[in-house]
């Protein structure tokens, strides 16, 4: 008997904050089978307004009936008190406390030694800690102290804590043709109430900027003022990364750059309690580029029937190599080509890229694919074929007749 054996009690308290509760009416018409039995019970309720039993209104703030769960990136708050049982003075008293997770031991509170603690007085700790592991904690407390002769006497107490996972995070990653990657987010509320979250963040890597498509054009958030998820609700974000002007020129470096950031997650529950999760960082594939690569840079959305219009591709060499090109072009359906088909294109240096430059004249309106480009390397024989590199719509402009109707 740990109050027999020693003359201090230690006793730990969690802080939490009280939750919102609302009434639930559960009533009936007199002449039903309960009579008026739960209605008797409704007006003893102590969440119920008088006069108002049946409306449900307002709402109250409830104590915690149960041990509450703690959530991975919450601040775990708890009151620590020891308090002497003894009838004469007890010397120097110290209490340490450490947390010990799965692969650590953290030192939350060590106070300066109480010179001395008069009977049915208390030594009182608070301590504060941002949870950062998921699983089992086991808080450990040690008091040491002296008798009035002079003895010194120790004891430990561990109290066991399940830290639980808040939220489920989901991403997808997207490696687009002109180097852009965009970040697709899912965040699931898996806590047992609502939550508010208040910031979700990409903390890109260096080689990356970061532009968050999740506001419109005033830069007010998609989703409202504010962001609240129900248990098992689910939110999504959209993050584009664009490559830094170091990293767009070196394509090497660029097919490397597999790390894109962290998720910075921000949220409030309950009474605005505060929590906040980091993701680890994320990865994206590597994206194979190839010998010859062609991507377009200028492309217009729309053009008019019969009229000229240019467009302009970026062809890059990743060989470590210098290579002799032809180019081909082959028929589209509904576009003609104002160029030269089969012409030989200037050597082409290692890890190096040129402009090149596409007239085209579009005969039937819609929407239509630019495709059908073949380059042909002279030296190995390998012919490279570039198809839907992207889309233009054809409109018919006023005064002008066309022989074909799309639907």
């Amino acid at each position: 008997m740990e109050s027999e054996e020693h003359l201090l009690s230690l006793k730990v308290m969690r802080l939490t904050r009280p939750t919102l509760a609302s009434p639930f009416p559960i009533t009936c018409d007199s002449k039903d089978l309960p009579g008026n039995l739960l209605n008797n019970a409704l007006q003893q309720d102590p969440t119920s307004v008088e006069g108002t039993e049946t409306l449900c209104a307002g709402q109250f703030l409830l104590l915690p009936q149960t041990p509450v769960n703690i959530y991975l990136g919450e601040t775990f708050s708890s009151y620590i008190c020891v308090y002497s049982e003894d009838n004469k003075p007890v010397n120097n008293i110290m209490v340490k406390v450490d947390l010990q997770t799965s692969v650590q031991r953290i030192s939350l509170s060590s106070n300066p030694p109480t010179p001395q603690l008069p009977p049915d007085k208390t030594v009182d700790i608070v301590i504060h800690h941002e949870v950062k592991e998921i699983g089992t904690h086991i808080l450990i407390c040690e008091v040491t102290y002296q008798t009035a002769t002079g003895t010194p006497m120790s004891f430990r107490k561990f109290f066991k804590i399940m830290v639980l996972k808040p939220l489920d995070v989901k991403t997808k990653l997207y490696n687009a043709e002109n180097d852009d990657v965009y970040l697709e987010a899912q965040v699931q509320n898996i806590t047992a109430g609502p939550i508010c979250l208040e910031k979700v963040a990409l903390d890109a890597s260096h080689l990356f900027n970061v532009t968050s498509l999740n506001s419109d054009t005033k830069g007010d958030s998609i989703f409202g003022k504010m962001t609240m998820l129900k248990p098992q609700a689910i939110c999504q974000f959209l993050y584009c990364l664009t490559p830094n002007e170091k990293l767009a020129s070196d394509l090497r470096l660029l097919s490397g750059a597999t790390n894109i950031g962290k998720l910075d997650i921000v949220w409030r529950s309950n009474l605005g309690e505060r929590g906040r999760l980091q993701t680890s960082q994320l990865q994206r594939m590597s994206p194979e580029y190839g010998d010859i690569r062609m991507t377009i840079i200028e492309l217009p959305n729309f053009v008019s029937l019969e009229k000229l219009f240019t467009f302009k591709c970026k062809l890059i060499n990743n060989c470590e190599r210098t290579v002799d090109l032809m180019i081909y072009l082959e028929n589209i359906e509904g576009i003609a080509w104002c160029d030269i088909s089969g012409r030989k294109l200037e050597p082409l240096l290692p890890l190096s890229h040129t402009v090149l430059e596409f007239k085209c004249i579009p005969l039937l309106p819609g929407l239509r694919t630019i495709s059908g480009i073949k380059l042909l390397d002279t030296f190995l024989k390998r012919t490279y074929t570039y198809d839907e590199l992207g889309q233009i719509f054809v409109i018919v402009d006023d005064g002008t007749e066309s022989t074909e109707k799309f639907n």
